[in-house]
Protein backbone atom coordinates (compact mmCIF):
# COMPACT_ATOMS: atom_id res chain seq x y z
CA UNK A 1 0.00 0.00 0.00
CA UNK A 2 1.40 3.36 -0.93
CA UNK A 3 2.38 6.23 2.24
CA UNK A 4 -0.02 9.04 1.79
CA UNK A 5 1.38 12.32 1.42
CA UNK A 6 2.24 14.28 4.37
CA UNK A 7 0.57 16.99 4.43
CA UNK A 8 1.36 20.75 3.84
CA UNK A 9 2.43 22.40 7.13
CA UNK A 10 2.34 26.48 5.58
CA UNK A 11 -1.33 25.64 4.56
CA UNK A 12 -3.54 28.82 5.15
CA UNK A 13 -6.80 27.27 3.81
CA UNK A 14 -8.55 25.52 6.26
CA UNK A 15 -11.78 23.36 6.30
CA UNK A 16 -12.69 24.75 9.81
CA UNK A 17 -11.84 26.87 12.76
CA UNK A 18 -11.60 26.55 16.56
CA UNK A 19 -10.00 28.20 19.24
CA UNK A 20 -7.87 25.19 21.00
CA UNK A 21 -7.30 22.00 19.64
CA UNK A 22 -6.78 19.18 22.08
CA UNK A 23 -5.30 16.11 20.82
CA UNK A 24 -5.91 12.90 23.06
CA UNK A 25 -9.12 11.75 25.00
CA UNK A 26 -7.59 10.76 28.36
CA UNK A 27 -6.88 12.52 31.58
CA UNK A 28 -5.17 15.31 30.55
CA UNK A 29 -6.42 15.56 27.57
CA UNK A 30 -10.35 15.68 28.96
CA UNK A 31 -9.07 17.89 31.83
CA UNK A 32 -7.38 20.67 28.83
CA UNK A 33 -10.58 20.70 26.84
CA UNK A 34 -13.19 20.88 29.87
CA UNK A 35 -10.75 24.04 31.19
CA UNK A 36 -10.38 25.70 27.73
CA UNK A 37 -14.45 25.17 27.52
CA UNK A 38 -15.16 26.97 30.69
CA UNK A 39 -12.51 29.67 30.06
CA UNK A 40 -14.78 30.27 26.90
CA UNK A 41 -13.11 28.75 24.08
CA UNK A 42 -14.46 27.14 21.66
CA UNK A 43 -13.11 23.67 21.71
CA UNK A 44 -12.07 20.50 19.37
CA UNK A 45 -11.09 17.09 21.38
CA UNK A 46 -9.70 14.46 18.76
CA UNK A 47 -8.52 11.27 19.74
CA UNK A 48 -7.53 8.68 17.24
CA UNK A 49 -8.53 5.51 18.47
CA UNK A 50 -12.65 4.11 18.19
CA UNK A 51 -12.76 4.67 21.70
CA UNK A 52 -12.12 7.12 24.04
CA UNK A 53 -10.00 6.67 27.50
CA UNK A 54 -6.50 5.96 26.12
CA UNK A 55 -4.18 4.67 29.50
CA UNK A 56 -5.67 6.50 31.66
CA UNK A 57 -8.21 4.55 32.34
CA UNK A 58 -6.61 1.57 32.93
CA UNK A 59 -4.74 3.41 35.47
CA UNK A 60 -5.81 2.66 39.37
CA UNK A 61 -7.62 6.22 39.62
CA UNK A 62 -5.31 7.65 42.48
CA UNK A 63 -4.27 11.80 41.92
CA UNK A 64 -1.00 11.99 44.34
CA UNK A 65 -2.20 14.96 46.19
CA UNK A 66 -0.56 17.20 49.04
CA UNK A 67 -1.70 19.61 51.60
CA UNK A 68 1.92 21.47 51.80
CA UNK A 69 3.24 22.21 48.52
CA UNK A 70 7.06 22.96 49.77
CA UNK A 71 7.00 19.53 51.08
CA UNK A 72 5.55 17.97 47.60
CA UNK A 73 8.20 20.45 46.16
CA UNK A 74 10.98 19.29 47.86
CA UNK A 75 10.38 15.40 47.42
CA UNK A 76 9.23 15.24 43.68
CA UNK A 77 12.66 17.38 43.38
CA UNK A 78 14.44 14.84 45.09
CA UNK A 79 13.35 12.09 42.79
CA UNK A 80 13.95 14.07 39.39
CA UNK A 81 17.22 13.88 40.71
CA UNK A 82 18.60 17.13 38.56
CA UNK A 83 16.80 15.71 35.84
CA UNK A 84 13.70 18.53 35.12
CA UNK A 85 13.88 22.15 35.97
CA UNK A 86 12.85 23.63 39.68
CA UNK A 87 10.09 25.55 38.36
CA UNK A 88 8.58 23.08 36.35
CA UNK A 89 8.38 20.97 39.43
CA UNK A 90 7.50 24.01 41.15
CA UNK A 91 4.42 24.57 39.38
CA UNK A 92 3.32 20.90 39.33
CA UNK A 93 3.94 21.35 43.35
CA UNK A 94 1.53 24.12 43.63
CA UNK A 95 -1.08 22.05 41.69
CA UNK A 96 -0.63 19.17 43.86
CA UNK A 97 -2.50 20.85 46.97
CA UNK A 98 -5.27 22.18 44.57
CA UNK A 99 -6.48 18.52 43.63
CA UNK A 100 -9.20 17.45 46.18
CA UNK A 101 -11.16 20.97 45.56
CA UNK A 102 -11.24 20.56 42.04
CA UNK A 103 -11.91 16.96 41.60
CA UNK A 104 -15.07 17.87 43.81
CA UNK A 105 -15.65 20.36 41.83
CA UNK A 106 -15.88 17.84 38.54
CA UNK A 107 -17.45 15.62 40.61
CA UNK A 108 -20.10 16.75 42.39
CA UNK A 109 -22.31 18.02 39.48
CA UNK A 110 -22.35 14.23 38.55
CA UNK A 111 -23.10 13.15 41.65
CA UNK A 112 -19.89 11.37 42.30
CA UNK A 113 -18.16 11.41 45.82
CA UNK A 114 -14.70 11.81 46.40
CA UNK A 115 -12.24 10.56 48.91
CA UNK A 116 -9.01 11.17 50.07
CA UNK A 117 -6.69 8.14 51.43
CA UNK A 118 -3.45 9.02 53.32
CA UNK A 119 -0.79 7.18 51.98
CA UNK A 120 3.50 8.28 52.19
CA UNK A 121 5.76 8.18 49.38
CA UNK A 122 7.71 5.38 48.04
CA UNK A 123 11.21 6.30 49.05
CA UNK A 124 12.08 8.28 52.32
CA UNK A 125 13.20 11.29 50.40
CA UNK A 126 12.39 15.09 52.19
CA UNK A 127 8.57 15.60 52.05
CA UNK A 128 7.51 11.59 51.41
CA UNK A 129 4.78 11.18 54.69
CA UNK A 130 3.33 14.47 53.47
CA UNK A 131 1.55 12.85 49.96
CA UNK A 132 -2.16 11.20 50.00
CA UNK A 133 -4.51 10.37 47.44
CA UNK A 134 -7.45 11.70 46.14
CA UNK A 135 -9.98 9.22 44.47
CA UNK A 136 -13.50 8.97 43.53
CA UNK A 137 -15.76 7.18 45.95
CA UNK A 138 -18.16 5.84 43.89
CA UNK A 139 -20.15 7.27 40.73
CA UNK A 140 -23.95 5.85 41.10
CA UNK A 141 -25.48 4.09 38.55
CA UNK A 142 -22.03 3.49 36.89
CA UNK A 143 -22.06 0.34 34.49
CA UNK A 144 -18.74 -0.50 33.60
CA UNK A 145 -19.06 -3.27 31.40
CA UNK A 146 -22.13 -1.34 29.74
CA UNK A 147 -20.70 1.65 29.28
CA UNK A 148 -16.71 1.59 28.40
CA UNK A 149 -16.53 -2.44 27.00
CA UNK A 150 -13.47 -1.55 25.62
CA UNK A 151 -11.73 -1.73 28.84
CA UNK A 152 -11.03 -5.07 30.13
CA UNK A 153 -9.99 -5.91 34.06
CA UNK A 154 -10.72 -2.73 35.89
CA UNK A 155 -14.36 -3.81 38.20
CA UNK A 156 -11.84 -2.91 41.16
CA UNK A 157 -9.92 -0.12 39.40
CA UNK A 158 -11.39 3.53 40.08
CA UNK A 159 -9.44 4.66 36.65
CA UNK A 160 -12.71 3.92 35.53
CA UNK A 161 -14.75 5.94 37.77
CA UNK A 162 -12.49 9.02 37.42
CA UNK A 163 -12.45 9.01 33.79
CA UNK A 164 -16.50 8.40 33.79
CA UNK A 165 -16.94 11.74 35.81
CA UNK A 166 -14.08 13.51 33.44
CA UNK A 167 -17.02 12.09 30.33
CA UNK A 168 -19.80 13.42 32.24
CA UNK A 169 -18.66 16.51 31.98
CA UNK A 170 -17.10 16.35 28.35
CA UNK A 171 -20.68 15.16 27.93
CA UNK A 172 -22.59 18.16 30.00
CA UNK A 173 -21.23 21.31 28.40
CA UNK A 174 -21.10 19.77 24.47
CA UNK A 175 -18.07 19.55 23.65
CA UNK A 176 -17.04 18.55 20.38
CA UNK A 177 -15.46 15.01 19.98
CA UNK A 178 -13.97 13.34 17.28
CA UNK A 179 -12.67 9.56 17.94
CA UNK A 180 -11.71 7.75 15.18
CA UNK A 181 -9.40 11.24 14.07
CA UNK A 182 -5.65 11.04 14.42
CA UNK A 183 -3.65 14.17 14.26
CA UNK A 184 -1.27 13.76 10.58
CA UNK A 185 0.92 16.97 11.09
CA UNK A 186 0.53 20.21 13.10
CA UNK A 187 -0.05 23.55 10.85
CA UNK A 188 2.24 26.80 11.27
CA UNK A 189 2.46 30.02 9.50
CA UNK A 190 6.46 30.85 7.93
CA UNK A 191 7.94 32.33 11.50
CA UNK A 192 6.87 28.61 13.27
CA UNK A 193 4.09 29.80 15.13
CA UNK A 194 0.97 27.31 15.38
CA UNK A 195 -2.05 27.91 13.39
CA UNK A 196 -3.71 24.35 13.28
CA UNK A 197 -3.47 20.81 12.54
CA UNK A 198 -4.35 18.52 10.23
CA UNK A 199 -6.73 15.56 11.15
CA UNK A 200 -7.22 12.06 9.70
CA UNK A 201 -10.71 9.65 9.82
CA UNK A 202 -13.09 8.59 7.65
CA UNK A 203 -13.48 11.89 6.64
CA UNK A 204 -9.73 11.78 5.08
CA UNK A 205 -7.35 14.72 5.47
CA UNK A 206 -8.85 18.03 7.24
CA UNK A 207 -7.11 21.18 8.02
CA UNK A 208 -8.77 22.82 11.17
CA UNK A 209 -7.74 26.25 12.49
CA UNK A 210 -6.65 26.74 16.57
CA UNK A 211 -7.02 30.50 16.69
CA UNK A 212 -5.49 30.27 19.96
CA UNK A 213 -3.25 27.42 20.15
CA UNK A 214 -3.04 23.25 20.19
CA UNK A 215 -2.35 21.13 22.90
CA UNK A 216 -1.17 17.58 22.59
CA UNK A 217 -2.26 15.83 25.31
CA UNK A 218 -1.72 12.15 23.62
CA UNK A 219 0.12 10.09 25.17
CA UNK A 220 3.79 8.34 25.17
CA UNK A 221 5.23 5.49 23.22
CA UNK A 222 4.01 2.47 25.18
CA UNK A 223 3.38 1.24 21.53
CA UNK A 224 6.03 2.95 19.29
CA UNK A 225 8.41 0.36 18.44
CA UNK A 226 10.63 2.08 16.21
CA UNK A 227 11.09 5.25 19.10
CA UNK A 228 11.89 2.09 21.69
CA UNK A 229 14.19 0.34 19.41
CA UNK A 230 16.00 4.07 19.31
CA UNK A 231 16.19 5.11 22.83
CA UNK A 232 16.00 1.74 24.76
CA UNK A 233 18.41 -0.53 25.19
CA UNK A 234 15.53 -2.92 25.42
CA UNK A 235 14.65 -2.73 22.56
CA UNK A 236 10.91 -2.97 21.81
CA UNK A 237 9.26 -3.72 25.33
CA UNK A 238 5.17 -4.76 25.32
CA UNK A 239 2.79 -2.55 26.82
CA UNK A 240 0.54 -3.71 29.13
CA UNK A 241 -2.63 -1.73 28.76
CA UNK A 242 -3.05 0.41 25.28
CA UNK A 243 -1.70 -0.06 21.89
CA UNK A 244 -2.88 3.43 21.08
CA UNK A 245 0.26 5.55 22.22
CA UNK A 246 2.55 5.32 19.53
CA UNK A 247 4.43 8.54 20.19
CA UNK A 248 2.75 10.73 17.84
CA UNK A 249 3.04 13.78 20.29
CA UNK A 250 6.50 13.34 19.68
CA UNK A 251 6.45 12.92 15.99
CA UNK A 252 3.89 16.43 15.67
CA UNK A 253 6.44 18.31 18.02
CA UNK A 254 9.99 17.28 16.82
CA UNK A 255 8.41 18.48 13.31
CA UNK A 256 8.48 22.14 14.80
CA UNK A 257 11.81 21.44 16.16
CA UNK A 258 10.62 20.36 20.12
CA UNK A 259 12.87 19.49 22.06
CA UNK A 260 12.81 16.10 24.27
CA UNK A 261 13.58 14.91 27.49
CA UNK A 262 13.75 11.67 30.14
CA UNK A 263 13.24 9.32 26.81
CA UNK A 264 15.04 6.15 28.53
CA UNK A 265 12.51 6.33 31.02
CA UNK A 266 9.61 4.40 31.54
CA UNK A 267 7.52 2.96 34.37
CA UNK A 268 6.88 -0.48 34.12
CA UNK A 269 8.05 -4.22 35.40
CA UNK A 270 8.33 -7.47 34.64
CA UNK A 271 6.28 -9.82 33.19
CA UNK A 272 4.72 -12.39 30.92
CA UNK A 273 4.12 -12.88 27.14
CA UNK A 274 1.12 -14.29 26.64
CA UNK A 275 1.60 -17.67 24.05
CA UNK A 276 -1.31 -16.20 21.62
CA UNK A 277 0.33 -14.38 18.88
CA UNK A 278 -3.20 -12.57 18.52
CA UNK A 279 -2.66 -11.44 22.10
CA UNK A 280 -0.05 -8.83 21.65
CA UNK A 281 0.00 -7.25 25.29
CA UNK A 282 2.28 -7.69 28.03
CA UNK A 283 0.96 -8.73 31.16
CA UNK A 284 2.13 -7.47 34.23
CA UNK A 285 2.39 -9.48 37.55
CA UNK A 286 0.96 -9.35 40.76
CA UNK A 287 1.11 -6.48 42.35
CA UNK A 288 1.84 -6.13 45.79
CA UNK A 289 1.84 -3.69 48.49
CA UNK A 290 4.92 -0.96 47.78
CA UNK A 291 7.29 -0.47 51.05
CA UNK A 292 9.00 2.36 51.84
CA UNK A 293 12.80 1.51 52.85
CA UNK A 294 13.98 2.26 56.80
CA UNK A 295 9.98 3.13 57.16
CA UNK A 296 8.34 0.20 56.70
CA UNK A 297 8.62 -3.29 54.77
CA UNK A 298 6.17 -5.46 52.86
CA UNK A 299 4.69 -8.14 55.15
CA UNK A 300 2.75 -9.92 52.22
CA UNK A 301 5.07 -13.42 51.08
CA UNK A 302 5.80 -12.99 47.17
CA UNK A 303 6.05 -16.47 46.26
CA UNK A 304 8.55 -15.93 43.44
CA UNK A 305 11.95 -15.59 42.69
CA UNK A 306 13.51 -14.93 39.21
CA UNK A 307 16.54 -16.80 37.43
CA UNK A 308 18.61 -16.06 34.59
CA UNK A 309 19.15 -18.67 31.84
CA UNK A 310 22.43 -19.83 33.78
CA UNK A 311 19.63 -20.60 36.43
CA UNK A 312 20.95 -17.77 39.11
CA UNK A 313 19.01 -15.14 40.97
CA UNK A 314 19.98 -11.92 39.67
CA UNK A 315 18.31 -8.72 41.03
CA UNK A 316 15.75 -7.83 44.36
CA UNK A 317 12.79 -9.11 42.92
CA UNK A 318 10.71 -6.95 45.13
CA UNK A 319 12.07 -3.52 45.30
CA UNK A 320 10.20 -0.88 46.86
CA UNK A 321 8.09 -0.15 44.28
CA UNK A 322 8.87 -2.57 41.77
CA UNK A 323 5.87 -2.25 39.69
CA UNK A 324 7.89 1.13 38.52
CA UNK A 325 11.78 0.03 38.50
CA UNK A 326 11.60 -4.03 38.28
CA UNK A 327 12.27 -3.82 34.86
CA UNK A 328 15.64 -2.04 35.34
CA UNK A 329 17.49 -5.39 36.18
CA UNK A 330 16.57 -7.29 32.97
CA UNK A 331 18.16 -4.29 30.99
CA UNK A 332 22.02 -5.83 31.06
CA UNK A 333 23.46 -6.35 27.91
CA UNK A 334 26.38 -9.24 27.31
CA UNK A 335 28.28 -7.29 24.94
CA UNK A 336 30.52 -10.18 23.74
CA UNK A 337 27.28 -11.68 21.77
CA UNK A 338 25.13 -8.56 22.02
CA UNK A 339 22.29 -10.26 23.24
CA UNK A 340 20.25 -9.92 26.52
CA UNK A 341 21.95 -11.28 29.48
CA UNK A 342 18.69 -11.38 31.87
CA UNK A 343 15.97 -11.58 28.83
CA UNK A 344 14.01 -13.37 28.85
CA UNK A 345 14.40 -14.13 32.86
CA UNK A 346 12.45 -17.28 34.51
CA UNK A 347 9.73 -16.52 37.45
CA UNK A 348 10.13 -19.96 39.34
CA UNK A 349 7.23 -20.60 42.60
CA UNK A 350 6.85 -24.14 43.96
CA UNK A 351 3.05 -26.07 44.32
CA UNK A 352 2.48 -23.86 47.67
CA UNK A 353 3.39 -20.73 45.63
CA UNK A 354 1.20 -21.64 42.60
CA UNK A 355 -1.92 -22.33 45.14
CA UNK A 356 -1.50 -18.97 46.75
CA UNK A 357 -2.49 -16.08 44.62
CA UNK A 358 -2.60 -15.40 41.20
CA UNK A 359 0.72 -14.42 39.48
CA UNK A 360 -0.47 -11.55 37.39
CA UNK A 361 -3.05 -9.29 36.27
CA UNK A 362 -4.35 -8.22 32.97
CA UNK A 363 -6.15 -4.98 32.59
CA UNK A 364 -6.30 -3.49 29.12
CA UNK A 365 -8.08 -0.58 26.43
CA UNK A 366 -8.14 -2.60 23.43
CA UNK A 367 -12.12 -3.34 21.83
CA UNK A 368 -10.15 -5.56 19.32
CA UNK A 369 -8.52 -7.69 21.59
CA UNK A 370 -10.74 -10.33 23.59
CA UNK A 371 -11.26 -10.30 27.07
CA UNK A 372 -8.25 -12.48 29.13
CA UNK A 373 -8.30 -12.88 32.87
CA UNK A 374 -5.47 -14.60 34.82
CA UNK A 375 -6.91 -17.65 36.64
CA UNK A 376 -6.94 -17.74 40.13
CA UNK A 377 -4.89 -21.01 41.16
CA UNK A 378 -2.53 -20.18 37.83
CA UNK A 379 -3.55 -23.45 36.22
CA UNK A 380 -4.92 -22.18 33.15
CA UNK A 381 -1.84 -20.76 31.98
CA UNK A 382 -0.39 -24.02 32.68
CA UNK A 383 -2.91 -25.30 29.77
CA UNK A 384 -2.32 -22.73 27.42
CA UNK A 385 1.75 -22.65 27.91
CA UNK A 386 2.28 -19.39 29.77
CA UNK A 387 3.59 -21.64 32.58
CA UNK A 388 5.70 -24.67 32.46
CA UNK A 389 5.09 -27.53 34.93
CA UNK A 390 8.56 -29.30 36.24
CA UNK A 391 8.48 -32.70 38.74
CA UNK A 392 11.73 -31.98 39.49
CA UNK A 393 14.81 -29.46 39.43
CA UNK A 394 16.48 -31.77 36.97
CA UNK A 395 12.99 -31.12 34.38
CA UNK A 396 13.13 -27.23 35.45
CA UNK A 397 16.79 -27.01 34.41
CA UNK A 398 16.09 -28.65 31.26
CA UNK A 399 12.97 -26.24 30.54
CA UNK A 400 15.72 -23.01 31.20
CA UNK A 401 18.53 -24.51 29.21
CA UNK A 402 20.46 -24.27 32.91
CA UNK A 403 22.83 -27.29 34.39
CA UNK A 404 21.00 -28.94 37.60
CA UNK A 405 24.10 -28.02 39.63
CA UNK A 406 23.89 -24.49 39.25
CA UNK A 407 20.07 -24.29 39.45
CA UNK A 408 19.78 -26.42 42.64
CA UNK A 409 22.61 -24.23 43.76
CA UNK A 410 20.44 -21.19 43.70
CA UNK A 411 17.65 -22.79 44.83
CA UNK A 412 19.53 -24.32 47.66
CA UNK A 413 21.04 -20.57 48.81
CA UNK A 414 17.44 -19.12 48.28
CA UNK A 415 16.22 -21.59 50.79
CA UNK A 416 18.89 -20.80 53.32
CA UNK A 417 18.03 -17.23 53.23
CA UNK A 418 14.31 -17.54 53.81
CA UNK A 419 15.32 -19.44 57.11
CA UNK A 420 18.08 -17.45 57.88
CA UNK A 421 15.16 -14.33 57.52
CA UNK A 422 17.54 -12.25 55.51
CA UNK A 423 18.78 -11.79 51.66
CA UNK A 424 22.76 -11.08 52.22
CA UNK A 425 22.54 -11.44 47.79
CA UNK A 426 20.10 -8.56 46.49
CA UNK A 427 18.51 -7.38 50.03
CA UNK A 428 14.89 -8.42 49.18
CA UNK A 429 13.05 -7.73 52.43
CA UNK A 430 12.66 -10.45 54.83
CA UNK A 431 9.05 -10.55 54.98
CA UNK A 432 8.27 -10.79 51.44
CA UNK A 433 10.79 -14.47 51.26
CA UNK A 434 9.32 -17.53 51.08
CA UNK A 435 11.30 -21.04 50.31
CA UNK A 436 10.43 -23.11 46.97
CA UNK A 437 10.65 -26.57 47.59
CA UNK A 438 7.61 -28.81 47.14
CA UNK A 439 7.14 -29.70 43.25
CA UNK A 440 6.05 -29.57 40.82
CA UNK A 441 7.73 -26.57 40.17
CA UNK A 442 5.96 -23.74 37.99
CA UNK A 443 8.14 -21.82 35.65
CA UNK A 444 7.41 -18.89 33.07
CA UNK A 445 9.77 -16.78 30.96
CA UNK A 446 9.46 -13.11 32.16
CA UNK A 447 10.52 -9.78 29.82
CA UNK A 448 10.26 -6.00 31.03
CA UNK A 449 6.88 -4.53 30.22
CA UNK A 450 6.17 -1.18 29.89
CA UNK A 451 2.57 0.39 31.95
CA UNK A 452 3.65 4.00 30.62
CA UNK A 453 5.98 5.78 28.88
CA UNK A 454 7.97 9.13 31.19
CA UNK A 455 9.91 10.69 28.41
CA UNK A 456 8.49 12.67 25.53
CA UNK A 457 8.55 17.05 24.63
CA UNK A 458 10.44 19.13 26.99
CA UNK A 459 8.34 22.06 27.88
CA UNK A 460 8.60 24.68 30.49
CA UNK A 461 6.47 25.57 33.66
CA UNK A 462 3.34 26.98 31.43
CA UNK A 463 3.41 23.61 29.76
CA UNK A 464 4.90 25.57 26.59
CA UNK A 465 6.10 23.13 24.38
CA UNK A 466 10.17 24.63 24.12
CA UNK A 467 12.95 23.86 21.25
CA UNK A 468 16.51 22.80 21.55
CA UNK A 469 17.22 26.39 22.63
CA UNK A 470 14.78 26.87 25.17
CA UNK A 471 12.30 28.91 23.06
CA UNK A 472 8.98 28.40 23.14
CA UNK A 473 7.18 27.16 20.45
CA UNK A 474 4.53 29.59 19.77
CA UNK A 475 0.89 28.41 20.32
CA UNK A 476 2.38 24.63 20.92
CA UNK A 477 1.34 22.96 24.81
CA UNK A 478 1.81 19.55 25.74
CA UNK A 479 -0.04 17.93 29.05
CA UNK A 480 0.38 14.49 30.57
CA UNK A 481 2.80 11.74 29.79
CA UNK A 482 3.32 13.02 25.93
CA UNK A 483 5.61 15.68 28.35
CA UNK A 484 6.43 14.08 31.29
CA UNK A 485 8.26 15.31 34.10
CA UNK A 486 9.33 12.21 36.19
CA UNK A 487 12.79 12.34 35.05
CA UNK A 488 14.46 9.91 37.33
CA UNK A 489 12.29 8.00 39.86
CA UNK A 490 8.31 8.04 39.82
CA UNK A 491 5.92 8.86 42.44
CA UNK A 492 2.99 6.10 42.55
CA UNK A 493 -0.15 8.39 41.22
CA UNK A 494 1.83 10.93 39.89
CA UNK A 495 1.46 10.26 35.96
CA UNK A 496 -2.64 10.95 36.90
CA UNK A 497 -1.94 14.24 39.46
CA UNK A 498 0.37 15.60 36.19
CA UNK A 499 -2.90 15.07 33.80
CA UNK A 500 -5.08 17.44 35.95
CA UNK A 501 -2.27 19.56 36.93
CA UNK A 502 -0.38 20.25 33.53
CA UNK A 503 -4.07 20.24 31.68
CA UNK A 504 -5.45 22.64 33.87
CA UNK A 505 -1.77 24.34 33.50
CA UNK A 506 -2.27 24.46 29.49
CA UNK A 507 -5.37 25.57 28.94
CA UNK A 508 -5.34 28.31 31.26
CA UNK A 509 -2.17 29.95 29.22
CA UNK A 510 -3.59 29.11 25.51
CA UNK A 511 -6.83 30.25 26.65
CA UNK A 512 -5.41 33.47 27.75
CA UNK A 513 -3.71 34.67 24.28
CA UNK A 514 -5.38 36.92 21.46
CA UNK A 515 -6.27 35.05 18.67
CA UNK A 516 -3.81 34.52 16.02
CA UNK A 517 -6.66 36.25 13.24
CA UNK A 518 -7.78 38.73 15.36
CA UNK A 519 -4.62 40.38 16.78
CA UNK A 520 -4.68 42.89 19.65
CA UNK A 521 -2.52 43.51 22.38
CA UNK A 522 -1.37 40.71 24.61
CA UNK A 523 -1.88 39.72 27.89
CA UNK A 524 1.06 40.11 29.93
CA UNK A 525 -0.03 37.42 32.62
CA UNK A 526 -0.62 35.06 29.24
CA UNK A 527 1.89 36.24 26.51
CA UNK A 528 3.73 33.02 25.34
CA UNK A 529 6.64 35.84 24.65
CA UNK A 530 7.02 35.57 28.71
CA UNK A 531 9.89 34.06 30.46
CA UNK A 532 9.41 31.33 32.78
CA UNK A 533 8.70 32.18 36.15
Amino acid sequence: MPTPPVPDRYTSRFDQTYDVIVVGFGFAGAVAAIEAHDAGARVLLIEKMPDPGGISICAGGGLRYGTDKEAAYEYVKATNAGKTPDDVIRAFADGMVELKDYLESLAHPVGATVEVIHRSANYPFPGFDSLSFVQIEQVPGLDIDAEYPHVHGTRNSRGTHLFKVLHENIKRRGIEVRLGTPALRLITDRNGETRGLWTGGAAGARAIAARQGVILACGGFEAGTELQEQYWQFGEVRSVAFRGNTGDAIKLGQDLGANLWHLWHFHGSYGFHHTDPAFPLGIRVKRLPDWTPGVNEPKVPMTWILVDKQGRRFMNEYEPYFQDTGHRALERMDTTTQTPANRPAFLIVDELGRQRYPLASVVYNDRDLPPYTWSADNLKEVENGILEVAQSVEELAAILGAEPAQLQASLDRWNAACERGRDDDFGRPAGSMEPIRQAPFYVGKVWPVVSNTQGGIAHDAHQRVLNGYGEPIERLYVAGEAGSLWGHLYLVGGNLAECFISGRIASDRVTGLPSWDQPSEPDIKHSDAMTPA
